[in-house]
């Protein structure tokens, strides 16, 4: 589990990266990042809207996505702040696809 120090926690927050960060799409997700000048910590946010499914079908998404996201930790720069969208079908899709999509798309706005 992300420790609350990883996590974005303050809506201010999630729309700051949403709307000023570097955006990648993948099929089944929307990953965002930006680097936050007075944070030392990479922290995740994660949206997952009622689009994806019914309330187990989004906290299964979430659940998966906070659980990758840990790996992820070590691979991005101090003061990064990413917030990962999961877009209709994010639910049906295997674990190992969703590992690539999330790591192919924190990779590119990770780096820009």
């Amino acid at each position: 589990m992300l420790a609350k120090g990883n996590r974005v926690t303050r809506g201010a927050d999630y729309r700051a990266v949403v709307r000023r960060g570097v955006k990648c799409s993948s099929p089944h997700l929307v990953a965002y990042a930006r680097r936050a000048a007075d944070s030392s910590t990479v922290r995740f946010g994660f949206i997952v809207g009622k689009s994806v499914g019914i309330a187990n079908r989004r906290n299964l998404v979430r659940r998966r996505l906070k659980a990758l996201s840990l790996q992820l930790l070590p691979t991005l720069g101090p003061g990064t702040d990413v917030v990962i969208r999961a877009l209709p079908g994010a639910a049906d899709v295997s674990w190992t696809t969703l590992q690539e999509e999330l790591f192919r798309a924190v990779g590119k706005v990770g780096t820009r």
